[in-house]
C-alpha cells in the first residue's frame, strides 16, 4: 500500500521527484569517501535529495559526449585543474555564479583562477625528510638542492611540474615572481641548469607511495611527494617523517557543473553547502587535505589544522601554481624535460 501510494505520489509529481535528484561524480578511494561523510550524506539528509554517486577517473572525453549529445546525466563533477580550465574553454561546464553560492568569491584559494569551477581541497606537493635519521634536516627549498650539507640521494617526480619552480627557488628567484622567469626561455635555461647540479643524486619517482618507501627504507635523504602520502605514513605507520613546507605547491580539487544539467539549480544548491566554512573544516576530519575557503580555518580543530596545506604558517612560502601556464607551456616542458633525462 505504501509503495503504491509512493508511486501515485511520483506519478503526479513527476518534476518534483526529478529535482530530488542528484549525481555526483568523483574519483573514489578515500577522497571520495571524505566527500561523503562531510558533503553527500549530509546534503541529502537536510535537502531530502537523492543522490547517485558515480566514480571516474578525470576524463574530459566522458564530459564533452554528455553534452555534445544533450544528454547530460552527470549533475556535479570533482575535476582537477587542468580539466577545469580546459572543460571552461571548450563551453562543456556551466560558468560559475558564485552570487547562487553566497560565498565570496576572493575567500576561495584558487577561485579567481577558474571561470567554470570552484575549489573545493587543496592537496600538496611537499618534499619530506625520515627525522630518525637526520635529526637536524632541511628546512627550504634551497637544503633540497644543497648536496654538500645534506649529502646522500633525494627523490623527485618524473615531471617537471613543481620541480622547475623548486629549481628556481633553488637559485633565488622569489615565489612570486616564479612564472614570470619561467615564462623566458632564459629562465627555462636556468631552472635546468640549476636541476643539473642535483641530477646524479636523484631517484625518479613516479607513483606518490615510492616516496614514504624509499624513506621508511634509507634509500633516500628526503624527497618529494603529495602531503597526504606523508600524513598517512606519520598517522598510519608510525613513521618520524617531517614534511618540509617551504616552497609547497596547493593544487585544488574544483566542483564543476557539465553544460546543459537539468539540475543546474540543485547542483547550485549542492555546490553552496559543500562550499560553507563548517562543512568544509569538517571535511578535514576525514582526509588530510585543506578546504579551498579560507573561512573554514576557525573550524578547524589546531592538532588537525598544523598538518593542512593551507594552515596559515604552512602557507607563508607556498608556491602559488599557475595552472594556466602549464595548461600552454606543459607539453613543451615535459618534451624538454624528458629530453634532459637521456642526456
Amino acid at each position: 500500500m505504501a509503495g503504491v501510494a509512493a508511486l501515485a505520489l511520483t506519478l503526479a509529481n513527476p518534476a518534483s521527484a526529478e529535482d530530488k535528484a542528484l549525481t555526483v561524480v568523483s574519483w573514489g578511494g578515500a577522497y571520495q569517501a571524505s566527500q561523503q561523510e562531510a558533503y553527500i550524506k549530509p546534503f541529502a539528509k537536510e535537502t531530502g535529495t537523492k543522490i547517485t554517486e558515480e566514480e571516474y577517473n578525470g576524463e574530459i572525453a566522458k564530459i564533452r559526449a554528455m553534452v555534445e549529445a544533450k544528454a547530460v546525466t552527470w549533475d556535479v563533477v570533482d575535476v582537477d585543474t587542468q580539466t577545469a580550465l580546459a572543460a571552461c574553454a571548450e563551453g562543456i561546464l556551466e560558468p560559475i555564479d558564485y552570487a547562487k553560492i553566497g560565498v565570496d568569491r576572493s575567500k576561495m584559494i584558487g577561485g579567481d583562477q577558474f571561470d567554470c569551477a570552484v575549489p573545493t581541497i587543496l592537496y600538496s606537493t611537499i618534499f619530506a625528510y625520515d627525522a630518525d635519521k637526520l635529526k637536524d634536516g632541511p628546512k627550504t627549498v634551497a637544503d633540497l638542492f644543497d648536496t654538500k650539507k645534506f649529502p646522500g640521494k633525494r627523490a623527485l617526480q618524473k615531471n617537471p611540474f613543481i620541480n622547475l619552480e623548486w629549481a628556481l627557488m633553488a637559485d633565488g628567484v622569489a615565489t612570486k615572481d616564479l612564472y614570470k622567469v619561467l615564462s623566458t626561455p632564459e629562465g627555462v635555461d636556468r631552472a635546468f641548469k640549476k636541476l643539473d647540479t642535483i641530477k646524479k643524486d636523484v631517484v625518479w619517482w613516479e607513483a606518490g607511495a615510492q616516496t614514504p618507501q624509499l624513506l621508511a627504507d634509507g634509500q633516500i635523504v628526503m624527497g618529494s611527494t603529495w602531503n597526504g602520502r606523508i600524513y598517512n605514513a606519520i598517522k598510519n605507520d608510525h613513521k618520524n617523517f617531517v614534511i618540509v613546507w617551504d616552497g609547497q605547491a596547493p593544487d585544488y580539487d574544483l566542483w564543476a557543473i557539465p553544460k546543459g544539467s537539468p539540475r543546474t539549480d540543485l547542483a547550485y544548491q549542492f555546490i553552496a553547502f559543500a562550499t560553507k566554512p563548517e562543512n568544509q573544516a569538517n571535511q578535514t576530519n576525514y582526509i588530510s587535505y585543506g578546504p579551498a575557503n579560507t573561512e573554514a580555518t576557525p573550524h578547524i580543530a589546531p592538532d588537525v589544522l598544523k598538518d593542512l596545506p593551507s594552515a596559515p604558517d604552512n602557507m607563508k612560502n607556498a608556491i602559488i601554481v599557475d595552472p594556466q601556464f602549464w595548461a600552454d607551456k606543459g607539453e613543451e616542458l615535459r618534451e624538454r624535460f624528458n629530453a634532459w633525462l637521456a642526456q
